[in-house]
C-alpha cells in the first residue's frame, strides 16, 4: 500500500514540474520577444549611438610638408618620416601597466627621460584619455617602445623637417616647429604653400583599433607643394665658405654677402655669420637666426659713389670727360670739413672713383639738386622694399626733408644720413650690370625674366661700369678684389655705426661689384660689420671675400674669362664707339 501511495504521489508531482519549466521557458520567451520589441520598436537609436560612440572614427592621412630645393634640383629641406609616443592613462590604470616597472624603466631610458617623471606624466590623472611623452623619436626608437607592449602607450606617426645644407642656408631656409609650422624665413613666408591638408574619413574600428569597415569622406585632402628657389647651393656654400672666414679672420661681429643675377634680379646666394644648425633645436639663439642680408641696415659708405656720379651725368652737371678741381685735398662746407686722404689736384670722374674722393664727389653732389641725387637713390632701390617678399625685410631709411644743409647734401653723396641693407646695395650694383634697368628681386626660381624698369639710361650706366674697372687695378683702393680673367667693376665702402650723439669707434667695411665688366652676369655685395684689429677698411675686409666668391661663382655659371690685354682692347673699343656715335 505505502508503494502504491508513493507511486500516486509522484504521477500527481510530474504535471506540476512539468508546467513549471514550460511556464518558465514560456516567461523567458516572452521577455526576450519583449526585449527584442524594445530595442527594434521603441529605442533603436539610443543603442546605434552608443554602438557608434564606440566604434565610429574619424582618421586622418598623414601629409607630408613640400619640398625645398635650389635652382638645379638640390634638396635644402625635406620632411621625414618620425612618430610621437603617447600615453592614454585610462586604460593604462584599467590594464594595470604599472605593475611592471622594468618596462617603464627601459621606455625612461630610451626616451632619455627620468622614469618618475613619465610614470607621473600617465598615472597622476587616470580619467585623462591622451598626453604627450616625447614628440618626433626615430623609427628605431618608435619599434623598440612597440615591442615592450606596456599597457595604454601608443605611437602615432608625424614628420620632422630635415635641412641637408645645415648652416650654409640656416637664415635664408628658416626652420619649423614641433608642430611642423614653418616659423623663420621661406618656412615661415611660404608656409601654407608647403602645408598640405589631410584628408579626413570615418571608419569602423574593431576593439583592437583594426579599421572594419570605411565609411564616407569628410574632407578632401590637399597635396603640399613644392618650392623651387632661385638659389644656387653651389654658390651658395662658396658664398658662406669665404664669408666665415673673413669674419673669423678680422674678428667680426657678424657678416652678410647677396650674390644676384643682373639679368634676372634672382639671388642666386644670401649668405650670414654667425649662423645656427637648424637640425639641432638645443640651445638656439635668436641673433644668429637673423637674416642680416635684408634685416639689418647701415650706413653703405663710398658704395654709393658711383651712383652720385650717374645722376649727375643723368642731370648733365657734368659731362664723362670733365675734369673736376679738387685741390688742396679738402674743402669747408656750412663750417665743416670734408678732406680727402691726398691732395689729387684735377680729377676725372673715373679717378675720383678710383680713389674715391670725398671732395670730388661732394662738388658732384653740390652741382645738382638735392632731389635729383635723392630720386636717383630711390629709382634705384634705395629706401623701398626690394620685391622679394621675405618676412623681415627692411626698406632702410632715406629722410624726406624740405629742406637740406649744404654739408649734409654732401654726406649723402660719399654714403652717409641714410641706411641700406646688403640686398640694396647688391641690387644697385646688379642695375649697373642690366643695363641701368632695376628688376624686381627674386628668391624663387623664374621661367622667365621679368619686366624691369629702365631708371637710368644704359649709356650712364655703361660709363659708371667702365670708370670702376680701375677700383680693382693697381692704384685703386680694392687691389685685392681684382679676378685675372673677369675684369670687375666694384667700390669700396667703410662706414662709421653710429651711436647716440655721434659716431662711435666700430666700423663697417663694404665691398660691392660686377663683372665680368664685358659682358656683366654676377652682382655681388659684401659686408663685414665690426672687423677687429688694424685692418677695417672694405678693400681689406671684404675685398677678397668678394673676388673669391665672384670668381668661383663665374666658372661654375661656366662663364668664359679673357685676358686682361682682350679686357683693355674692348673697354677701349667701347668707348670709342660711344664717341663716333655721339
Amino acid at each position: 500500500m505505502a508503494r502504491q501511495a508513493k507511486r500516486k504521489l509522484n504521477h500527481e508531482l510530474i504535471p506540476w514540474r512539468l508546467y513549471v519549466v514550460v511556464g518558465f521557458v514560456l516567461l523567458l520567451f516572452c521577455s526576450l520577444i519583449a526585449r527584442a520589441a524594445y530595442i527594434q520598436i521603441i529605442e533603436p537609436d539610443k543603442l546605434r549611438h552608443e554602438s557608434d560612440m564606440r566604434t565610429l572614427r574619424t582618421t586622418s592621412n598623414q601629409v607630408q610638408r613640400g619640398l625645398i630645393t635650389d635652382r638645379n634640383g638640390d634638396m635644402l629641406a625635406v620632411s621625414v618620416p618620425v612618430r610621437a609616443v603617447w600615453a592614454d592613462p585610462k586604460h593604462a590604470h584599467d590594464q594595470k601597466a604599472f605593475k611592471d616597472m622594468r618596462r617603464w624603466q627601459a621606455l625612461a631610458d630610451v626616451l632619455q627621460e627620468p622614469v618618475d617623471e613619465l610614470v607621473r606624466k600617465v598615472k597622476g590623472n587616470p580619467k585623462k584619455r591622451f598626453v604627450y611623452l616625447k614628440r618626433q623619436v626615430t623609427p628605431a626608437v618608435a619599434d623598440y617602445i612597440e615591442q615592450l607592449k606596456i599597457g595604454g602607450i601608443y605611437l602615432k606617426s608625424e614628420s620632422r623637417r630635415y635641412y641637408p645644407s645645415g648652416e650654409i642656408a640656416a637664415q635664408l631656409i628658416g626652420i619649423t616647429n614641433i608642430d611642423d609650422v614653418g616659423i623663420e624665413g621661406i618656412e615661415n613666408t611660404y608656409n601654407t604653400w608647403l602645408t598640405g591638408t589631410p584628408s579626413k574619413q570615418k571608419v569602423r574600428k574593431s576593439r583592437d583599433g583594426s579599421v572594419v569597415e570605411r565609411l564616407d569622406m569628410v574632407q578632401e585632402g590637399e597635396s603640399s607643394n613644392d618650392l623651387v628657389l632661385s638659389i644656387d647651393q653651389r654658390i651658395q656654400q662658396l658664398a658662406y665658405r669665404e664669408l666665415k672666414r673673413a669674419t673669423e679672420m678680422y674678428q667680426a661681429t657678424s657678416g652678410s654677402v647677396v650674390v644676384i643675377d643682373v639679368h634676372t634680379g634672382e639671388v642666386l646666394a644670401m649668405a650670414n655669420t654667425p649662423s645656427y644648425n637648424p637640425n639641432s633645436r638645443d640651445n638656439l639663439q635668436t641673433h644668429r637666426m637673423r637674416n642680416r642680408a635684408l634685416t639689418d641696415t647701415f650706413e653703405p659708405g663710398s658704395t654709393v659713389k658711383p651712383f652720385v656720379v650717374a645722376a649727375a651725368l643723368e642731370a648733365g652737371t657734368v659731362k664723362a670727360n670733365e675734369l673736376i678741381q679738387t685741390s688742396p685735398g679738402w674743402m669747408r662746407i656750412g663750417g665743416r670739413q670734408v678732406r680727402d686722404s691726398n691732395n689729387y689736384g684735377d680729377m676725372s670722374l673715373a679717378k675720383i672713383l678710383v680713389k674715391s674722393s670725398n671732395v670730388g664727389i661732394s662738388k658732384l653732389a653740390l652741382s645738382m639738386p638735392v632731389q635729383q641725387l635723392l630720386g636717383t637713390y630711390q629709382s634705384m632701390g634705395l629706401g623701398n622694399y626690394s620685391g622679394i617678399n621675405l618676412t623681415g625685410e627692411s626698406a632702410g631709411l632715406i629722410h624726406d626733408r624740405n629742406r637740406w644743409s649744404d654739408f649734409e647734401r654732401a654726406t649723402l653723396s660719399f654714403g652717409y644720413g641714410f641706411t641700406a641693407t646688403p640686398l640694396q646695395i647688391a641690387r644697385m650694383y646688379a642695375t649697373l650690370g642690366s643695363g641701368g634697368v632695376l628688376y624686381p628681386v627674386s628668391i624663387l626660381k623664374l621661367k622667365q625674366a621679368p619686366k624691369g624698369e629702365q631708371v637710368i639710361s644704359t649709356q650712364v650706366a655703361k660709363d659708371v661700369m667702365q670708370m670702376l674697372v680701375g677700383v680693382t687695378e693697381l692704384g685703386g683702393t680694392a687691389r685685392q678684389a681684382h679676378i685675372d680673367g673677369y675684369p670687375v667693376a666694384g667700390k669700396t665702402g667703410t662706414s662709421r655705426k653710429a651711436v647716440a650723439g655721434g659716431y662711435g669707434d666700430d666700423y663697417v667695411g663694404l665691398f660691392a661689384g660686377v663683372a665680368p665688366v664685358h659682358n656683366p652676369r654676377l652682382a655681388i655685395s659684401v659686408v663685414i660689420n665690426e672687423p677687429k684689429g688694424d685692418k677695417y677698411y672694405g678693400g681689406d675686409v671684404a675685398g677678397p671675400a668678394f673676388a673669391k666668391i665672384m670668381s668661383g661663382a663665374l666658372q661654375m655659371l661656366n662663364v668664359e674669362p679673357i685676358s686682361e690685354r682682350e679686357a683693355i682692347h674692348l673697354a677701349t673699343a667701347q668707348g670709342a664707339q660711344h664717341d663716333v656715335i655721339k
